[in-house]
């Protein structure tokens, strides 16, 4: 069990004859009465529990626009909140009127919510295997047998791939409205959920936690009567700890953390079911206007039988009818798509002075800060799905220790770059991944471009594309990136950056020519420093070098 026996017992918990603790609802924290009331500063309850998981969506872009008037998609409700309750345990250990198993569409006890089946005995599995499966998105709802619940709802989360995020997103949408539904369609009111997505799925947590916060709530706007409880059950710190501090943002329970929330919130939060929104999918269509009946002429003519058709057709009688603005409908996506390629195309081909001195393409218009943080959240749920440790044995970007502030160091061995034996794409998915826990809080970049220029080296318009992808807050967060050993060409390409790329960040590097003078940056023991490095100092640039990883011998510059 996650929830220690001694735990349980101290709370009041009933035994039952496996050994395990019922808990009742009254025993639960409710949202409304919990604890910890602040929207978004909290203490995690696992000191080894990384911040890296609990990001801020936009929150320099919320920071900085703050609310500007506007009305919040999710104003205080305190009935609903009285019906929301937050436990670190099991469901299971509930004693509910239903809880929630995350299964696959075979409905089998291996891939279900661990313990559950133990804990349910074997008829749960009995009555499991003549249900025929379960579609994703779907649920189905069993007997709960030796549970102190009275029903089981089991539903199939989604796989998610980053290419299809907005089809996971309304499949699991689907999985907790379909739990709720199929617990008012069997005349019972209270429930408990726990995580609705596996390891094995890669669902990343935090976009899961939005789905599933902001699908109950919209739900029991429209179904509050007959729902009187739904417990969010976690079993991770890490879990409990993103859902402490997404609560407030769907369900405040005030009217700061309602302000609060209003320039938290991610830019999509779904429609009135809590569905993301696909606007290609919209159907455009204005209602048309009310019907105007001409006046009649006061001499009416003639008109022959064979030309009546003709009068009923002619365009001023169907402009009473028809309203020009319906006609003149917003663009339809495709012909925005269009536009964007041709505007696009036409950029690259015309003069460019980034591409014209050989610093690559660097054009097009900047990200949004919520394009960033969709563009961010994908690449780093596929960095963390992939193993990509033939990157980290290159020794190009690894960890430091701390530099003379306390701040920490991330270090870049420019000669270890090998282009000709790197995959671009993989190496920034292992940059997102490696950078991520840096991020969160200010630190430090330290490079080594010692010998860097026997290798070739990525153009200006690559290192936009990863600027992009790392975010705001890297570039909100770093303190300085301290360049051992530069060149007059890499001097060049960083005054490129600086012009063409972004100002804030590439204003932030310092130029060092000895090793002596980064120690006075960062403390000598708090480097990793690789040997030709010291063999530079020591030679003046002459003797060889040998490739780490290719054991290649170069002659130095």
């Amino acid at each position: 069990m996650y929830r220690p026996v001694a735990t349980a017992a101290a709370t009041g918990g009933v035994p039952t004859d496996n050994g395990d603790y019922v808990v009742t609802l009254d025993q639960v924290p409710r949202w409304n009465d919990a604890e910890i009331r602040s929207s978004l500063e909290y203490e995690n309850e696992d000191p080894s529990f990384s911040k890296s998981f609990l990001s801020d969506p936009l929150t320099s872009h919320g920071e900085e626009s703050g609310t500007n008037g506007l009305a919040s998609r999710f104003p205080v409700d305190h009935e609903i909140n009285s019906k929301i309750y937050l436990w670190r345990g099991q469901p299971w250990n509930l004693e509910v009127d239903a809880v929630v198993n995350s299964t696959n569409e075979n409905m089998d006890e291996v891939h279900s919510s661990q313990g559950l089946h133990a804990a349910a005995g074997p008829g749960l599995a009995e009555e499991c295997a003549t249900l025929g499966g379960c579609r994703t998105g779907m649920a189905k709802v069993t007997n709960a047998y030796d549970l102190p619940a009275r029903r089981v709802i089991h539903t199939v989360g989604p796989k998610y791939a980053v290419k299809y995020h907005s089809a996971a997103e309304n499949a699991l949408s689907h999985c907790y409205r379909s739990c709720l539904e199929l617990l008012i369609e069997n005349g019972l009111r209270s429930i408990a959920m726990g995580c609705i997505y596996t390891e094995a799925k890669n669902y990343p947590r935090e976009p899961a936690a939005h789905v599933a916060i902001r699908t109950v709530r919209r739900l029991l706007e429209k179904q509050k009567d007959k729902i009187t409880a739904v417990v969010f059950c976690t079993s991770t710190s890490s879990d409990t700890e993103i859902y402490k501090r997404l609560l407030p943002l769907y369900l405040p329970r005030d009217k700061h953390e309602e302000a609060v929330a209003i320039s938290k919130l991610p830019a999509d939060v779904g429609d009135e079911n809590g569905e993301t929104i696909i606007h290609e999918r919209k159907i455009r269509i204005k209602p048309l206007p009310k019907k105007v009946i001409p006046k009649p002429s006061q001499s009416p003519a003639e008109v022959p039988a064979s030309d009546v058709g003709l009068v009923q057709r002619n365009s001023s009688y169907l402009d009473t009818y028809l309203d020009p603005a319906f006609m003149s409908l917003m663009k339809d996506p495709d012909q925005r798509r269009q536009e964007q390629w041709e505007k696009t195309a036409q950029a690259q081909g015309g003069w460019n002075c980034a591409k014209m001195l050989g610093f690559g393409d660097i054009g097009g218009p900047p990200l949004s800060a919520a394009e960033e943080y969709s563009l961010h959240s994908r690449y780093l749920a596929k960095a963390n799905s992939l193993n990509l440790s033939e990157i980290a044995e290159m020794k190009i970007l690894y960890r430091g220790g701390v530099d003379s502030e306390g701040r920490p160091v991330m270090v870049v061995v420019g000669a270890h770059f090998l282009l000709r034996c790197l995959e671009l794409e993989r190496f920034i998915l292992y940059v997102v991944k490696e950078f991520e826990p840096l991020i969160q809080k200010p630190y430090t970049i330290v490079y080594f471009h010692s010998a860097a220029s026997l290798q070739v080296q990525p153009d200006l318009g690559w290192m936009r594309r990863l600027q992009q992808i790392l975010g705001r807050k890297h570039q909100r967060n770093l303190h300085a990136i301290y360049v051992l050993h530069p060149t007059f060409h890499l001097k060049t390409a960083i005054f490129a950056l600086q012009m063409f790329v972004d100002k804030v960040v590439w204003k932030k590097v310092v130029y060092v020519d000895r090793l002596l003078q980064q120690f006075k940056y960062v403390p000598r023991e708090q480097l990793t420093i690789p040997d030709f490095v010291h063999d530079i100092e020591v030679n003046g640039g002459k003797g060889l070098i040998v490739d780490p990883r290719t054991k290649y011998i170069y002659h130095r510059p």
